[in-house]
């Protein structure tokens, strides 16, 4: 069996992998929940405090991360913010393998990132066997609300995944992908741009 230190770096690997679940490491898990708890108790004022929890819960965090409360996730130190990226409410993410979210990337409420899965034959997952698989979240991504994303799933540069929508499979760049299971619908193009004359403010 493997020691802490080499199930931990075997969760932090872009790769499937099987685990048995009573061999996963517990305290690391107990420690982010006690950090989302004390994230999720934040006034909606304590901004640097948010930022000072979120460093500590998350492996990688750019400084211009928001996420509003409440959040959860099962290990934290899976999770890479690469740039700009607003989380919004209710979100969950079991980051059993890691997250990578891109700049500019924007998720909606209820969303859940779940790497991690149970065996499919009911013998093995009565006897608490599992796998993970790695998430990646390209840049200027937006994510509607209610969405599932799976794990092993890349989701491109610039597309939208439409609310209420179950990610099972990659998502190419520049498109918008909505369903379930998602699907692309169409590439966005020149002609979603808003006129100027009709955003307010400018």
């Amino acid at each position: 069996m493997e020691n802490k230190t080499d199930i931990l770096e075997i969760m932090k690997k872009n790769e499937t992998y099987y685990s048995e679940h009573k061999i996963m490491p517990t305290e690391d898990q107990k420690k982010a929940k006690m950090l989302c708890y004390e994230y999720n108790q934040t006034s909606p004022m304590e901004d640097e405090k948010r930022k000072k929890i979120l460093k500590k819960l998350f492996g990688t965090c750019h400084e211009l991360t928001f996420i509003e409360p409440d959040f959860h996730c099962d290990y934290g130190f899976n999770i890479h913010t690469h740039g700009l990226t607003f989380i919004n409410y209710n979100c969950v993410i079991l980051d059993t393998s890691p997250v990578d979210i891109g700049a500019g990337t924007f998720i909606g409420p209820g969303t859940c990132i779940a790497c991690a899965g149970h065996a499919i034959h009911p013998i093995q997952r009565a006897e608490g066997i599992g796998y993970s698989k790695p998430v990646t979240i390209g840049e200027k991504v937006w994510i509607g609300a209610n969405v599932t994303v799976c794990g092993g799933v890349h989701i491109g540069n610039s597309s939208i995944i439409g609310g209420g929508s179950v990610v099972t499979k990659d998502i190419p760049d520049n498109v918008v992908a909505a369903g379930n299971p998602c699907k692309v619908i169409r590439e966005i193009t020149e002609d979603d741009l808003i006129e100027k004359g009709r955003v307010i403010g400018m």
